[in-house]
């Protein structure tokens, strides 16, 4: 049969409601109809198709054999359509963005600026996951990955650069003569042990410091020196934020590594519009960072 064939909806539906409610008068009651209306919608369908679909029983009607598999088949069609119908209705939430990022970062750079972001898009859900170095976007379920680009990456990943890594030594006011005269200690993150050597090298005309301490976390440096600990060896993406507030001066600024933090997704996965808007912030962020 040609689809152009295919009988009227609405004498299926008719008939679909006879045989679901057993009889034509219940049939009418359901569809708001006349029992007249629904008697000659099923009649013409039974015309239309050249096949006996109901039989007189007693003082109402049964489906003969062959209405009870066009029954059984428009009862699905029907359930399915209903169904459909109401998925399509009701709007899917858009699932979270999963955004990783090296947990120093997202302490002093990126929670502090999240809350601009969720006022201008509360229809934008972020997730954030702390990490460093390699990841893999499907066993961690990440949408966006934040990280400084000193490891190998996947050529399956596309990477869109942010900012550009600097480095310089921050302290409070109170630790700056200190500084000066070379009577500090020097805070550094274990990550980066070499990091006071190679801005002395820089900067020869520094002095250096009186003693050395390693800590675990850029996090613990930064609020080392915010509490008068020492002068951290720092990067501006870490410090900005205090800096801005006055709790930390950075008297001699800050010099570029040669390094970059970039933003990493799948390149053969297309962005959802909410990962996109994200990705389109967090660009922003880092083009202000740069400009600073």
């Amino acid at each position: 049969m040609k689809r152009r064939d295919i009988p009227s909806l609405d004498d299926l539906r008719a008939f679909e409601a006879v045989g679901r409610l057993g009889s034509v008068r219940a049939a009418a009651d359901d569809l708001a109809l006349t029992h007249g209306a629904v008697s000659r919608r099923v009649s013409k369908l039974s015309e239309d198709i050249r096949v006996s679909l109901l039989e007189p029983v007693g003082r109402g009607v049964k489906l003969t054999s062959e209405g009870e598999k066009l029954f059984g088949l428009m009862q699905g069609f029907f359930e399915d359509l209903a169904d459909t119908l109401e998925e399509i209705r009701t709007p899917t939430p858009s699932p979270p963005v999963l955004l990783s990022c090296e947990r120093s970062v997202a302490m002093h750079w990126l929670i502090p600026h999240l809350s601009q972001f969720q006022d201008s898009r509360p229809d934008i859900e972020i997730n954030l996951s702390v990490g460093g170095g390699h990841f893999d976007f499907k066993r961690d379920g990440i949408t966006l990955a934040l990280r400084r680009m000193d490891f190998s990456v996947d050529p399956r990943w596309k990477v869109e650069p942010l900012f550009e890594e600097e480095m310089g030594p921050v302290m409070t006011e109170k630790q700056r003569e200190l500084f000066e005269k070379g009577d500090y200690v020097a805070l550094s993150s274990k990550t980066r042990p070499d990091a006071w050597r190679d801005w002395l090298a820089l900067c020869p005309d520094a002095k250096p410091p009186r003693e050395y301490r390693f800590l675990d976390h850029h996090f613990l440096m930064v609020e080392s020196a915010v509490n008068g600990l020492g002068v951290a060896i720092c990067p501006k993406v870490l410090a900005i934020n205090e800096l801005k507030k006055q709790r930390l001066v950075s008297p001699l600024g800050f010099f570029k590594d040669g390094s970059y933090y970039g933003l990493l997704y799948e390149s053969n996965k297309p962005l959802s519009s909410e990962a996109t808007e994200v990705k389109r912030w967090l660009k922003s962020l880092g083009k202000s960072l740069n400009d600073d």
